[in-house]
């Protein structure tokens, strides 16, 4: 049976060289954490979530510092129990969080889905599918037109995408 050219990029991202890779996470890592890209890195990735190459979709690359998040100390008041609570355990994960901040810098867009392009020692790198639901080729899409009506705005910040289910524990 012959493979199609998505398996073929399917086989190569489970064993990607390093090399070219580690090269492209310097690049990242030097530019902005969130950064609007011009095609998905994966593209096979891209397409079983949804990105289509037309009108309307843009691709945005996140990156999120890796490690716990600190919680302040408390400086004044009584001493207690809770004074040496410097941890804090986040409720999401990484790609939910990456999700929420590329909603929250391109505000006219929809958070379609996302997936992971790498990690280095310091950073998770991410890509965003993110949709315009004003354009036209978006409302007249029978596939995509569900993402154009009022009760699916905001999807990251309420936890409706895939990164989202998996956070609230319904996957």
């Amino acid at each position: 049976m012959t493979k199609g050219m998505y398996h073929h990029i399917r086989e190569a991202w489970k064993k990607p060289d390093m090399k070219v890779l580690r090269e492209r996470m310097i690049e990242w890592r030097e530019s902005d954490s969130i950064v609007k890209v011009d095609n998905p890195l994966r593209l096979d990735r891209a397409r079983s979530l949804g990105y289509k190459a037309k009108n309307g979709f843009v691709m945005v690359r996140v990156r999120i510092k890796r490690g716990g998040r600190a919680r302040p100390r408390p400086r004044k008041g009584r001493h207690s129990g809770r004074k040496l609570t410097v941890k804090k355990i986040l409720a999401m994960n990484y790609q939910g969080v990456a999700e929420q901040r590329a909603a929250r810098k391109f505000r006219n867009l929809e958070v379609l889905n996302s997936y992971n392009i790498g990690k280095d020692g310091q950073n998770y790198f991410y890509e965003v599918i993110m949709v315009d639901p004003d354009k036209p080729e978006i409302k007249s899409d029978k596939n995509l037109k569900w993402i154009t009506k009022d009760v699916n705005r905001n999807r990251a910040f309420r936890g409706l995408t895939s990164a989202g289910h998996k956070s609230r524990g319904l996957r």
